[in-house]
């Protein structure tokens, strides 16, 4: 017969062992390190925890992970998507340019921000699954396109939010920035459907080998079309929501996106040879290189010199998976044969 005793020792481990899966692995890390940045960024730039620049900071760190979510689930199936800084730019020109030019409804043009990239996005999918070309040669190929049309439909000069979209993404709602609100909800939506569903668990099975996938009849290029599908409407989301709040946005304002969207999905433990990812850790990533550039540029750092940063953390942290493992096996092998010579140097 269980006692009282024993039940409440069983739930003590279960709830032990469950907080310790929801902080193991991969995740654990950018969730320290972003910890640790916040702590110290007082030390560094006085003032930089103030309500004033971290809510200036939120809407900035709610874009990027949006788009780095779409960056996830691409680098999932062994791609990596060039086309963000032109998806970005789409959404923005469309959801400013329809309704100011077009005079389109203002949710008419949110639609179209979100939906048209994430039908490129799909055309990105399609070409890579079933023509088997490089994800690089597509994506890249497709932010050329979509550059130029870009530019095309703003006819050089870009257009302005309308006075209602750039409100709403300046307010708050209980205290939180409706941008950061957004990102929240794609993040844990994102994260139901990769992690917790027959979908996540079919793309995890892509992701990891195509031909074992398909030889337990998953059909393969179903689930790469969806991961690159939604990766265009992350990204439309994520354009959507710069543009509003910026205002006017330029042309061209996704090509500083590229590479945080990369450097994100890396820091929060999803490999590029692609499988298993999070999601949720992608969004605290997006987070810590926010707030990362934000003390970058209290202390005076140009931007250039905060990309210069950014890509030395991402070379860092590649390196450092690369390396760490191999010392950490060095090492217990090492172990294993000093144990192993132990017993014998005991008996001589």
């Amino acid at each position: 017969m269980t006692t009282p005793s024993a039940l409440v020792k069983a739930s003590t481990v279960n709830a032990a062992s469950a907080t310790k899966k929801l902080l193991s692995g991969k995740g654990k890390a950018i969730l320290f390190a972003t910890v640790i940045l916040f702590a110290v960024s007082p030390v560094i730039a006085p003032g930089s925890l103030q309500s004033a620049p971290v809510l200036s900071m939120l809407p900035f760190a709610a874009v990027l992970a949006i788009a780095a979510i779409g960056q996830t689930l691409v680098i999932q199936q062994r791609g990596l998507d060039l086309s963000v800084p032109g998806m970005i730019a789409l959404a923005a020109v469309l959801v400013t340019g329809l309704p100011q030019n077009n005079g389109w409804p203002l949710w008419a043009g949110i639609v179209a921000a979100v939906i048209v990239p994430g039908m490129v996005g799909g055309l990105n999918g399609y070409l890579v699954a079933r023509f088997q070309i490089m994800p690089l040669v597509v994506t890249l190929g497709t932010n050329t396109v979509l550059l130029g049309t870009v530019f095309s439909i703003a006819n050089g000069t870009p257009a302005g939010a309308s006075a209602a979209l750039n409100q709403w993404t300046l307010e708050r709602t209980l205290g939180v920035p409706n941008t950061a609100a957004v990102a929240l909800v794609v993040v844990l939506l994102a994260a139901l459907v990769t992690q917790r569903s027959t979908v996540g668990w079919r793309l995890t099975a892509v992701g990891v080998s195509e031909r074992t996938a398909s030889a337990i009849g998953i059909r393969v290029p179903k689930y790469q079309i969806f991961a690159y599908g939604f990766a265009g409407l992350c990204y439309g989301a994520a354009g959507t929501l710069l543009a509003g709040y910026i205002k006017t946005p330029a042309l061209f304002l996704g090509d500083s996106y590229l590479l945080p969207t990369v450097a994100a999905v890396v820091l929060g433990g999803t490999a590029l040879t692609g499988g298993l990812i999070s999601v949720i850790s992608t969004g605290i990533a997006a987070l810590f290189l926010t707030q990362l550039s934000q003390i970058l540029r209290a202390v005076g750092w140009p931007d250039s010199s905060q990309l210069i940063a950014q890509s030395v953390v991402l070379i860092t942290v590649v390196l450092a998976r690369e390396f760490v493992p191999v010392a950490i096996r060095a090492v217990k092998a090492s172990q294993r044969r000093s144990r192993s010579r132990e017993p014998a140097g005991a008996a001589a």
